[in-house]
């Protein structure tokens, strides 16, 4: 039995920007993807996926990569905003008595309306 040979080949993901996706999405349109796809060495799927995108939002790349920075942006404003006042909340909670009258009632008599 032979050991298995084990692959130290790692896949390299490319990174493109939103200018070269735009203009081989205008080849494309212009050449047809199979063509534009084997000129730049990409996989056809690839084109495609990227023109799916940009008719699924309407949208050229660079807008698409503008709007989710701001939509990032955003978020984090939110989540600050609501660590800072749960901080206070929990500033307020920590301050009142510890047993109250109905506390105290509760945990004698149980919960009975």
């Amino acid at each position: 039995m032979k050991p298995k040979k084990e692959s130290t080949t790692t896949a390299v993901r490319n990174k493109y920007t939103s200018q070269f996706k735009e203009q081989a999405l205008e080849r494309a349109d212009k050449d047809g993807v199979p063509k534009v796809a084997q000129d730049l060495g990409l996989a056809e799927s690839l084109v495609y996926s990227w023109r799916a995108k940009r008719r699924q939002t309407g949208q050229p790349f660079e807008d698409q990569k503008l709007q989710q920075a701001e939509m990032a942006r955003l978020k984090g404003t939110r989540l600050e905003e609501e660590v800072a006042f749960l901080k206070k909340a929990a500033a307020y909670f920590a301050k009142l008595p510890k047993s109250t009258a109905w506390m105290q009632e509760v945990r004698l008599n149980g919960w009975r309306r």
